[in-house]
C-alpha cells in the first residue's frame, strides 16, 4: 500500500470525511470537540484582557492612521467596513440551491476595508504597530498617552529605517504588512508563494516593499522569511502560522460587529442566533474572528470555516488531530486553487488547538462554485469580491443540508475577506469566469 492509502485507512474510521477529501470532494464537517462556551473559554490562551489591549493599542494609533491615510479619516482612524443586508442575494441564492433559505442574510465588507482591502488589514496592520510601538517605548520616543500622529513624522521614518519586517504570504497578508511597514519607514520584505497574484507583488513594489518570489508553495515562502529574518536582529518576522499578535488583531472585528448590529436592531440571543462563516487558508484570520465572536456572543454564536476542495488545511488539521503535522500533499491533493488567499495546504497549529473546542464546522467548495458565487453577489447586490471572498456565500445552504432545518430568526453573516483592490480587467475575467460556469 502507499503512503496515502495507509493514511487514509488510518483515519477512515475517525474521520470517514477524509476519503472524499482526497478525492477532491466537496464535504461538511462538524466539531465532534465543540463545547459549550462557559467549558471553552477556560482552554484558550486568549483572553478578554488580551483582546481588550489589542483593541486599545489600535485606539492609540488612530490619530497616526488618520495622519498617513487620509481615508480613514471618517472613520476616526479605525480600520472598519460595513456590514449590509443582502436580501437579493439570498432571494438568487435560494433560487440557486433551489431551497427556501430562512432568516436574514447579510455580508461584513472586508473587501471594502481600507489600507490594504482585505480582512489581513486588521491583523496585519495590528502586528506592525505592535512592533513600532514597542520599539518607539523601548527608545524613549513615546509614550502610551502621547498622541500617537508623531509616528507620521520624517523623523520616525528615519528612526524606524534601520529596523525591517518580514513576512511570507499568498498575497493579503503581504500586502497589509508591506504597506503600514513601509509606511512607518520600515525595510518591509515579502516573500510570496508562486500562488500570489502579479497585481499584488506590483502594488507592493511601487509602494517601495521588497518582494522575493518562489515557484514553491505558500508553506516555503514562510520558511524562507522566517530564516531571513532570524538572521537580523533588527528585524522582525510576522509568522501568520503561529502569531498571537496577528490573531488578536483580527479578534476585535467581533466588538465591532456587536455595535454595528444593535446599531442596526439586530438582536443575538438564543431565538435570534447568529451564524459566521469564514474564508480560510491558514487559519489566523478565521481563527482570530471566531475567538472575539465566542468572546462576545458565547454559544449564540456558530462559526464556520469554508476551504478549498484542493487546499483543506484546518479541516485536515482538525478532523484528524494531527493539526500542523498533516498537510493536503500527505493525502495526494496538489494544494492549488484559484482562491490565492486560501491556497495553504498545512494549518496553523496554534488555530486548530484553539479552534478545537470553539469551532462548529468546516465545509469545502470547488474552485468553480467559488467563481459561480462571485458573479452571484455581483448581480445581486453589486458587490465586488475574489473568489476567496465569495466562499462564505454557500454557508447558509450548506448548514440547512447538513442540519434539515434552520432558525428562521437567525441572522447569517458572510465574510468578505478581500476583493476592491483586484484591478478591473483581473476581476472581470473572475466574473465571467463565474457566469460561464452556471
Amino acid at each position: 500500500m502507499s503512503p496515502v492509502s495507509d493514511l487514509l485507512d488510518q483515519y477512515k474510521t475517525t474521520f470517514p470525511e477524509i476519503t472524499d477529501i482526497a478525492q477532491a470532494k466537496e464535504v461538511f464537517w462538524k466539531n465532534p470537540k465543540l463545547l459549550p462556551y462557559e467549558q471553552a473559554k477556560h482552554l484558550s490562551e486568549f483572553t478578554e484582557v488580551s483582546e481588550q489591549g489589542a483593541a486599545n493599542r489600535l485606539a492609540r494609533f488612530a490619530p497616526y492612521i488618520m495622519s498617513a491615510f487620509p481615508e480613514t479619516k471618517a472613520s476616526g482612524g479605525i480600520i472598519e467596513s460595513e456590514l449590509v443586508e443582502v436580501p437579493n442575494a439570498l432571494a438568487k441564492l435560494e433560487a440557486y440551491y433551489g431551497k427556501a433559505l430562512v432568516g436574514r442574510l447579510m455580508v461584513k465588507l472586508d473587501c471594502n476595508l481600507p489600507i490594504a482591502g482585505s480582512v489581513k488589514a486588521r491583523g496585519g496592520i495590528y502586528e506592525v504597530l505592535k512592533y513600532a510601538e514597542t520599539l518607539a517605548i523601548e527608545n524613549g520616543l513615546v509614550s502610551k498617552g502621547d498622541d500617537y500622529s508623531v509616528f507620521d513624522s520624517d523623523g520616525f521614518r528615519a528612526f524606524f529605517s534601520d529596523y525591517s519586517i518580514v513576512v511570507g504570504s499568498t498575497g493579503n497578508l503581504g500586502l497589509s504588512i508591506g504597506i503600514m511597514g513601509a509606511s512607518l519607514g520600515l525595510k518591509a520584505t515579502v516573500h510570496m508563494s508562486a500562488d500570489a497574484r502579479q497585481w499584488k507583488k506590483d502594488l507592493l513594489r511601487s509602494k517601495g516593499v521588497t518582494v522575493i518570489e518562489y515557484e514553491s508553495d505558500y508553506s516555503h515562502a514562510v520558511e524562507q522569511g522566517r530564516l531571513e529574518s532570524s538572521q537580523d536582529p533588527k528585524s522582525h518576522f510576522v509568522d501568520d502560522e503561529s502569531s498571537k499578535d496577528l490573531f488578536l488583531g483580527y479578534s476585535v472585528a467581533a466588538r465591532r460587529l456587536q455595535q454595528q448590529l444593535i446599531a442596526q436592531g439586530i438582536a443575538v440571543d438564543a431565538e435570534h442566533p447568529l451564524y459566521i462563516y469564514l474564508p480560510c487558508g491558514v487559519g489566523g484570520g478565521p481563527g482570530g474572528i471566531s475567538f472575539g465572536m465566542k468572546l462576545v456572543f458565547g454559544d449564540h454564536v456558530h462559526c464556520y470555516f469554508v476551504e478549498p476542495t484542493h487546499a483543506p488545511a484546518v479541516l485536515l488539521g482538525m478532523g484528524t488531530g494531527q493539526h500542523e503535522n498533516i498537510s493536503a500533499q500527505d493525502i495526494g491533493l496538489d494544494g492549488l486553487t484559484a482562491a490565492d488567499g486560501l491556497a495553504v495546504s498545512r494549518a496553523s497549529g496554534m488555530v486548530c488547538r484553539e479552534m478545537e473546542p470553539l469551532l462548529d464546522g468546516v465545509f469545502t467548495l470547488d474552485d468553480q462554485e467559488l467563481f459561480k458565487l462571485l458573479a452571484l453577489v455581483f448581480d445581486a447586490e453589486g458587490i465586488k469580491v475574489e473568489p476567496s471572498a465569495a466562499a462564505g456565500l454557500a454557508g447558509i445552504a450548506r448548514v440547512l443540508q447538513a442540519d434539515g432545518a434552520l432558525e428562521s430568526k437567525a441572522t447569517h453573516i458572510v465574510w468578505a475577506t478581500g476583493g476592491s483592490m483586484v484591478p478591473d480587467e483581473e476581476w472581470q475575467g473572475y466574473y465571467q469566469n463565474g457566469v460561464e460556469a452556471r
